[in-house]
């Protein structure tokens, strides 16, 4: 079977809904193997696998840059490992935390509300008892937020922006925020970054990310799909 390294960018959103509609049932397994990759047997030690390939699969080009995915649409990608009944099992990771310039930011012009503007939620089944190879991808949704949403969002953000532009990460804990929390982002618990105490003055402090909670995008699923007893989850 041929294979190709990666997708090109789409020209459209229409081509793009189009692209994550065709793998909508199929498995990583079978998406991979179109790329000449093997799916690991376990993602313990394999963390980014899923989104690398729906990226790779989907023709995104931001890479590591502070941008949305597909910057041409102005698209994030989010992967969405989800439970039988379409559940999300986890929080959703959004963005890396520069504290030292997260104080000069309002909302309207911050990372998190680019990230969130328009974004491709792409339901994976995610149960560990399931080889990650025979793992089917379910139906994609591409959604922006309400007027609501983005006044909750906006909310959450000001509070933990506030607390970290001021020097008070540490007083930040996981119940902070509706929607929207911080948690640590680091590969272990000696990682350390740049920031400043509540004086301001230089200190490390370990790196940290925003993180939309299970919560918030079950919701997005219900509504969307209308989970719910005899109805169709997105797998």
């Amino acid at each position: 079977m041929p294979t190709r390294s990666r997708a090109r960018s789409p020209g459209s959103e229409h081509e793009l809904r189009a692209r994550a509609e065709a793998l909508a049932g199929g498995t990583l397994g079978e998406l991979a193997a179109s790329f000449g990759l093997l799916a690991p047997p376990d993602l313990r030690r394999a963390k980014g696998f899923v989104g690398e390939l729906m990226e790779r699969a989907l023709g995104a080009s931001a890479g590591s840059r502070a941008e949305p995915d597909f910057p041409e649409l102005g698209v994030e990608l989010k992967t969405l490992p989800v439970d039988p009944s379409g559940k999300p099992q986890e929080s959703t990771f959004v963005c890396t935390i520069a504290p030292r310039e997260i104080g000069d930011v309002e909302w309207e012009a911050s990372l998190v509300r680019r990230k969130l503007a328009r974004v491709l939620w792409v339901p994976v089944e995610g149960m560990r008892s399931v080889p990650v190879a025979q793992r089917r991808i379910g139906t994609a949704l591409l959604w922006s937020p309400s007027p609501e949403d983005e006044a909750e969002l906006r909310f959450d953000w000001e509070q933990l922006a506030g607390l970290i532009g001021r020097g008070q990460e540490d007083a930040i804990t996981g119940h902070l925020g509706k929607w929207l929390q911080v948690r640590p982002k680091a590969a272990h618990s000696r990682s350390r970054r740049r920031s400043f105490d509540p004086e301001g003055s230089p200190t490390l402090s370990l790196p940290r990310g925003f993180y939309l909670r299970a919560t918030f995008t079950a919701r997005i699923l219900q509504q969307h799909f209308a989970l719910g007893p005899r109805r169709q989850p997105p797998l």
